[in-house]
């Protein structure tokens, strides 16, 4: 099992790197919510895999805590390894790393999942091959500080806000090595080549969703790559949340524009890197307790079968 993790780090190290042009899908649930369901899915994506490996490398998103923005609700896996049940953390730990161990033991998947809590990263810190730092915690000194530290690529999301600077500034903090407490140590970090942004939209002051995945956002964000002399420039387009204004079948239609716009310039191309993409097996979602199969208890995601033909046609086109 870590033999296969440390192929896949590899192989994405080249791609962020531009040693490889593969095409990075980090793909799955908004949130892990039920072991077997999440793992059905898993197994459906590790045989679309095979059919697009010349061109797509997929990584699931096996997102285990879910930030909430009023701390209310559904909070994730590590919470509640049962929905249906009262938080139990303990069992939340077992929970979400024998589901992360599952993925990669039964179907050689390393995967995504977002660094909620930053000194909870060392409980799946073996097993991850993908950490992304979410709206709300990429201006968080901490956040950026331990993402400097770790040795796989770190996504910065755009803030809710939609300032671009804050974004920048979160990269060049994780790129740059520092000295720190964590978990009670002294730590000193060596810096993360491979941090880098996530343009996932914003709300406007009138409570609007605005997109930033389109081909003078994507301009804009190279000009600031360029001018901050970064390493490993790289962009992952989140093609839900205020990208799709929450509507999640808007995702086959961005989706498509972002690889579209990589033809009409090699920068854009260079760019680009992959998606991150809210998939499961049923369209849209459900509440807690509602107990459809493979229907997300949180954001809405595309079903299986549009994800599937979405996976093939973005294979197609690139």
């Amino acid at each position: 099992m870590s033999e296969i993790k440390k192929m896949r780090d590899n192989q994405i190290r080249d791609i962020f790197s531009g040693n490889s042009d593969k095409f990075i899908l980090i793909i799955g649930p908004c949130s892990a919510d039920h072991r077997d369901s999440v793992l059905d899915y898993i197994g459906r994506l590790s045989l679309v895999q095979e059919q697009v490996k010349d061109k797509i490398l997929i990584i699931p998103r096996i997102y285990t805590n879910k930030p909430r923005t009023t701390g209310e609700g559904y909070k994730g896996m590590l919470h509640q390894p049962d929905p249906d049940e009262k938080p139990d953390m303990l069992k939340g730990i077992v929970a979400i790393r024998d589901l992360h161990m599952s993925a990669l033991r039964d179907y050689g998947f390393s995967c995504a999942d977002e660094m909620l809590y930053p000194e909870n990263y060392r409980y799946l810190s073996d097993l991850l091959s993908y950490v992304a730092v979410g709206a709300r915690s990429a201006e968080n000194q901490q956040h950026r500080l331990t993402a400097s530290g770790l040795d796989v690529p770190v996504g910065m999301k755009n803030p809710t806000s939609g300032d671009l600077s804050v974004m920048m500034n979160s990269i060049v903090a994780g790129q740059h090595p520092h000295t720190f407490i964590y978990r009670g140590w002294e730590v000193e970090s060596k810096g993360n080549p491979y941090t880098h942004a996530i343009l996932r939209g914003y709300v406007d002051f009138a409570g609007k969703c605005v997109s930033n995945y389109h081909y003078e956002d994507l301009s804009k964000l190279h000009y600031l790559y360029a001018e901050s002399g970064l390493a490993n420039p790289t962009v992952i387009v989140d093609t839900n949340h205020a990208n799709s204004g929450k509507k999640w079948n808007e995702q086959i239609r961005i989706a498509k524009e972002i690889v579209t716009s990589r033809t009409q310039s090699c920068d854009i191309k260079r760019l680009v890197k992959g998606l991150m993409i809210e998939s499961y097996i049923e369209d849209g979602s459900q509440g807690v307790g509602e107990h459809i199969y493979g229907k997300s208890i949180t954001d809405p995601c595309l079903g299986w079968e549009k994800s599937e033909r979405l996976i093939l046609d973005l294979a197609n086109m690139l």
